[in-house]
């Protein structure tokens, strides 16, 4: 029997609102699945399953607030038959327990009431008293229409996603705010940075980019941000102290997934994540960014879209600051930063020429490197873009 737990979507989580289940017991599932529907501090995140089988149970209630790592469904693996699960059930005795009759009193106008006389079952009956659930408002299912409890759980999932909608919440960028605040606190509290900076001639880089562009379609053209991305996973190879999280002491990961932020029009950012960047090509990873930042913007990702990242890029982009010294995303070791590019002197062989650079940055964590990796990490990232055509 697998266990699907509520998943991690970052270090500033906690819990997740389980808003709608979308898949039900007896149906089969496979890897990338979306499996439910879940509220968080960054939005309504569709929730993939990362295993194989059959759903056997449910064990969360739509519009319950659950705790990240608890059990919220149990999956039968392939090799287990839906026959074999019958056939364990059936050997257990079950007990038919009759429905008592209940007299509600229902109001059928303001002046004049009605005596009406429903059944209903105990534990049905228990489970309604528990969460203040109207038994006359509900049209029972069972024998001589008899209310049973799947009916009370359905009114109670109905009623949530009701007061749900009515809940006069933050509103969203306030939320994502406050979720920012969490993990940067945490961040400066717990994680000892060091931070280092050098400034890199991008001459060539724009060039290759705008000769690579001149022969491709609008809709298939390359953003500076993606050759960023493939220059720092490509340099991450032989880095990858930096390619880690913390965890009472540092754990390198094999795959070099790159978390990038964006930036939402309502204010805050969101940190999506492009996988195996390290093995993606410049044209793959723009087509993640084309995928993934609408989707971020209209809150719309998945939950593999927001975790495992295992290093954060941010940029300012054009006109921005000329330097940004990021913060930590724990348990993350490291985060780059890359200023806004601009034309200025530059030296180069003894000859002074003007020329487009930015200044790039890193803050990492002194409990799993030092300033030497760091430094060395950034010498090979300007070796990187000075030799686009090899990324």
């Amino acid at each position: 029997m697998i266990e699907f737990q509520m998943p991690s979507l970052g270090a500033d989580m906690e819990a997740g609102t389980l808003i709608e289940w979308r898949k039900k017991p007896g149906d089969a599932v496979k890897r990338g699945d979306i499996i439910a529907e879940v509220e968080t501090q960054k939005g309504l995140i569709e929730i993939e399953v990362f295993d194989e089988g059959i759903i056997g149970e449910l064990l969360i209630k739509e519009g319950t607030k659950v705790p990240v790592g608890t059990v919220m469904a149990l999956i039968n693996p392939t090799e287990t038959t839906l026959e074999t699960r019958k056939e364990t059930i059936s050997e257990k005795p079950t007990v038919k327990i009759q429905p008592t009759e209940e007299k509600i009193v229902e109001k059928a106008t303001a002046e004049k009431f009605e005596e009406r006389h429903i059944k209903v079952s105990p534990l049905a009956k228990r489970i309604a008293t528990e969460n203040n659930i109207d038994l006359s408002q509900i049209q029972g299912t069972g024998e001589d229409g008899s209310i049973t409890k799947d009916d009370v759980e359905k009114a109670i999932s109905q009623k949530a996603k009701i007061e749900k909608k009515e809940e006069k919440s933050l509103p969203k960028n306030l939320a994502i705010r406050s979720a920012i605040a969490a993990a940067m606190s945490k961040s400066n509290t717990d994680i000892p940075h060091y931070y280092l900076e050098k400034r890199i001639d991008i001459t060539k880089a724009l060039a290759w980019l705008r000769e690579a562009n001149s022969k491709r379609p609008i809709q298939k053209r390359l953003l500076p941000a993606a050759l960023l991305i493939k220059a720092v996973a490509k340099s991450l190879i032989d880095f990858p102290e930096l390619n880690a999280i913390w965890d009472n002491e540092v754990q390198i990961k094999k795959e070099i997934n790159i978390g990038f932020v964006v930036s939402l029009r309502g204010g805050g950012v969101i940190i999506p994540a492009i996988h195996k960047a390290s093995e993606k090509s410049i044209d793959e990873i723009m087509e993640a960014l084309n995928d993934m930042i609408p989707r971020a913007r209209a809150m719309k990702l998945r939950s593999s879209d927001l975790s495992d990242s295992t290093i954060t890029i941010t940029s300012l982009g054009e006109g921005g600051a000329d330097v940004v010294f990021g913060v930590i995303y724990p348990p993350q070791v490291a985060i780059i930063g890359f200023g806004g590019s601009s034309q200025q002197p530059f030296a180069e062989n003894g000859m002074l020429g003007i020329r487009t650079v930015f200044t790039v940055t890193l803050a990492g964590d002194h409990r799993a490197t030092d300033g030497l990796i760091g430094s060395d990490f950034l010498v090979t990232l300007n070796k990187q873009l000075q030799n686009p055509e090899a990324l």
